[in-house]
C-alpha cells in the first residue's frame, strides 16, 4: 500500500508538530485563506492490478473539490496497461474515463520503443465522449548525464491531427 499526502495554499499557515507520534499537521489560517489537501492512496489487489483513489479537500467551502478512483491493470508479458474508473471535480461534475497503453520493443534492450495510446472521457449519461490517441516514438537515453536520464518523444495526436515532441529529463526508473 502507497500513501502520499500533499497540499497547496498558504504554506506559513501550517503548524507541523513532530513531537506527537503519529506527527500532526494543523491549518492556522484565518477564514479568508484557504488550504487544499490533496491525498492519494493505492491499494494492490494483485501483482498487476491496483486501485488509485484521490481526492482534494479544500478548507475555505469545506467539500471537496477533486475525486477520483481508478483501477489500473498493468500486463508486463504484453507491455501494456489499462485504466478504467470515475471523477468528480466540482466544475465537471462526475466523469468516467478509460485508458490504454501498448508499448512496441523497437531494440532489445528498453532504448526505443513504438507507443499507441488512447483515452476517453465520458459525463454521467454517456452522451459527450471526448476521445484522444496518439502514437509515438520513444526513445531513452540512460545515464545522458551522470544521474540523469532523458525520454526523447516524437508522436501523432490522431484526433487533434498534430505533431508533438517532448524531452524529459531525471531519472527513468519511476
Amino acid at each position: 500500500m502507497e500513501t502520499s499526502l500533499r497540499y497547496g495554499g498558504d504554506s506559513s499557515a501550517l503548524r507541523i508538530n513532530t513531537i506527537k507520534k503519529p506527527p500532526t499537521v494543523r491549518y492556522a489560517g484565518d477564514a479568508s485563506s484557504a488550504l487544499r489537501v490533496h491525498a492519494k492512496q493505492k491499494f494492490r489487489i494483485d501483482s498487476n492490478t491496483l486501485l488509485q483513489l484521490n481526492g482534494e479537500l479544500d478548507t475555505r467551502i469545506g467539500a471537496p473539490t477533486f475525486f477520483s478512483a481508478l483501477l489500473r491493470f498493468f500486463s508486463p508479458e504484453l507491455s501494456a496497461k489499462i485504466v478504467a474508473g470515475l471523477r468528480y471535480d466540482r466544475r465537471e461534475k462526475l466523469h468516467y474515463t478509460m485508458h490504454g497503453k501498448k508499448s512496441f520493443p523497437l531494440t532489445p534492450d528498453p532504448v526505443a520503443s513504438f507507443v499507441v495510446k488512447g483515452r476517453c472521457e465520458l459525463d454521467k449519461e454517456f452522451k459527450q465522449p471526448t476521445p484522444s490517441g496518439a502514437a509515438e516514438l520513444v526513445w531513452n537515453i540512460l545515464d545522458f548525464q551522470k544521474d540523469q536520464d532523458v525520454r526523447l518523444k516524437v508522436g501523432y495526436e490522431i484526433f487533434d491531427k498534430v505533431f508533438f515532441h517532448k524531452k524529459m529529463g531525471g531519472s527513468l526508473e519511476g
